[in-house]
């Protein structure tokens, strides 16, 4: 599970045998989410609240480039 990076207690990262379309799952406190990267759209969620929700969206948009680096440089093989 390479970890992309951590922000805020949330940790962003991919699974080895991932799929399109390209997304990143985040984890804190037992809480999961995964969030589609380049349309930026929740797919799940469990135990987030709103407002965390809301920060998670926040971080992806504003890490999006990087996100999708790291997808297409991990993915690529």
């Amino acid at each position: 599970m390479p970890t992309v990076f951590n922000e805020n207690g949330f940790r962003f990262f991919f699974y080895s045998n991932e799929h399109l379309p390209k997304h990143i799952h985040i984890e804190k406190a037992g809480k999961t989410a995964k969030f589609n990267i380049e349309n930026v759209e929740l797919v799940k969620s469990s135990g987030f609240n709103a407002n965390e929700l809301k920060q998670i969206r926040s971080l992806v948009e504003l890490n999006q480039e990087l996100l999708i680096d790291k997808w297409d440089g991990f993915f690529s093989n």
